[in-house]
């Protein structure tokens, strides 16, 4: 597998006319990839060292619109600039795009004196270090599932996102003859991003008709987030780039599954992983049963970064493999948190309650908040569920954007661990995605409304 680039190799490839554009990115509030594409040359003399945005980039919604509301940023305050600072750590080739390599930057204000707590990939880093200052370090995986369309994404949007059809015509979960007639997309999708230093396993068909689903290695957190948000953009651009349309949007039809993203989790201590206990009948160590605690007690709390929008809310239905309550249970789909790996030092537990569209900085920071409190509070662990987790009487993950937002603006767990403005910042960002929400009028109403009400 490719390496992520040095800046020698970089500045030489630059020389040899190898590359000749930079992307210089960051990741916005909704988990997409925003910046400048640079002229590689004139990066390599002096963009590398900074670059600038606008700050109204991290206070935005899906439609590049300027909500008011915010504190950090407003017209009020004039929309001035942001540092974006590369993480060199980061270069990397795009060989899906000719002569192009890609940088993902950290957020400095625009003197490059402080941090933006509230950015993505900042608000990662803050839970990583309050880890590290317990002793562990986080590995985690991302599962990033998606549909994939016959037509373009133009097409669509022509067609005002109506009568949408599939790649494939039936589910295809784990089918081999479908997934071949889907490899145009997909095998440039896996190679691309193993050359650009992304670990890729895997790639199958998923439990619908068109549904594809990625697996990219565990990793050290902020690298997992990483990978993720430049797999989901690669998927995005290669697809294109073939004529189909890929979206992670959760729900896109009442009658089909949703889309998830499953979020496998961790703690390592000396090289070893810190979950793992051979005389536990689970191979659960006390930390990771805190841990575990943590997530559980604090699922309402963390549901908004996991499902941030209205639409991530239609998933949530039983009998279709997305949870609905907060428990957890041994190698069991039915549940919101899964043990994997018992009896192994593999052992991990595995979230499921986030969609394909989280931003995985957010839902890995507020996962890691989460399971930091339950070992800082010492919480011991319920008996794990069994068979089906639909049934029962435990609490349920809140059932819509307006009561994830209620949530997240009175955890003061959250608040402790990410700041006060922080979680400001996101609770307007839920409340502007409803305050959309509220105004449309959806086919819905109209079919069933326009005549007979």
């Amino acid at each position: 597998m490719a390496q992520n680039l040095s800046f020698d190799t970089l500045r030489a490839q630059v020389e040899s006319g190898e590359i000749d554009t930079v992307l210089v990115c960051i990741v916005d509030m909704q988990g997409r990839l925003m910046g400048k594409r640079y002229v590689a040359q004139h990066f390599i003399e002096s963009a590398h060292k900074e670059a600038h945005c606008c700050n109204y980039l991290l206070a935005t919604d899906l439609e590049m619109a300027t909500p008011d509301g915010y504190a950090a940023t407003s017209w009020e305050r004039g929309y001035g600039d942001y540092m974006m600072k590369p993480d060199l750590a980061t270069f990397r080739r795009v060989p899906w795009l000719e002569g192009t390599a890609m940088v993902l930057c950290d957020m400095l204000d625009h003197h490059g004196e402080h941090r933006i707590e509230h950015a993505p990939r900042q608000m990662l880093q803050r839970q990583i270090a309050r880890l590290a200052e317990l002793g562990f370090e986080a590995k985690m995986a991302t599962e990033l599932e998606f549909f994939l369309f016959e037509r373009s994404f133009a097409e669509i949007r022509e067609g005002r996102f109506r009568e949408l059809v599939p790649i494939s015509g039936y589910n295809e979960d784990y089918h081999i003859l479908q997934t071949t007639r889907e490899e145009h997309v997909m095998r440039p999708v896996r190679n691309g991003l193993v050359q650009a230093g992304i670990p890729v396993e895997n790639s199958k068909g998923e439990a619908e008709a068109g549904q594809q689903e990625l697996n990219i290695r565990y990793a050290e957190a902020l690298a997992t987030a990483d990978h993720h948000t430049i797999a989901k953009h690669a998927v995005k651009e290669i697809a294109d780039a073939h004529g189909h349309a890929a979206s992670f949007l959760p729900k896109w039809h009442p009658d089909r599954v949703g889309s998830s993203s499953h979020v496998h989790q961790s703690l390592w201590k000396d090289g070893e992983n810190a979950f793992f206990d051979p005389a536990d009948p689970l191979s659960m160590s006390p930390v990771m049963k805190s841990y575990t605690a943590g997530l559980l007690k604090y699922a309402p709390d963390c549901t908004y970064f996991l499902a941030p929008y209205v639409n991530s809310y239609k998933r949530f239905l039983k009998g279709t493999f997305a949870p609905t309550r907060i428990v957890w249970s041994v190698d069991n789909r039915t549940a919101g948190f899964r043990l994997c790996g018992a009896g192994s030092k593999a052992v991990r537990m595995e979230c499921r309650i986030g969609g394909s569209d989280l931003n995985p900085y957010l839902a890995l920071a507020a996962l890691l908040a989460a399971g930091i409190a339950g070992i800082e509070e010492k919480l011991e662990l319920e008996a794990p569920a069994s068979g089906d987790s639909y049934r029962g009487e435990s609490a349920t993950i809140p059932g819509s954007l307006r009561a994830a937002r209620d949530s997240l603006h009175g955890s003061s767990m959250l608040r402790a661990a990410m700041g006060e403005a922080v979680i400001d910042h996101y609770c307007r960002a839920a409340e502007v995605e409803l305050e959309a929400f509220d105004r449309a009028v959806t086919d819905w109403e109209l079919a069933r409304g326009f005549e007979r009400a």
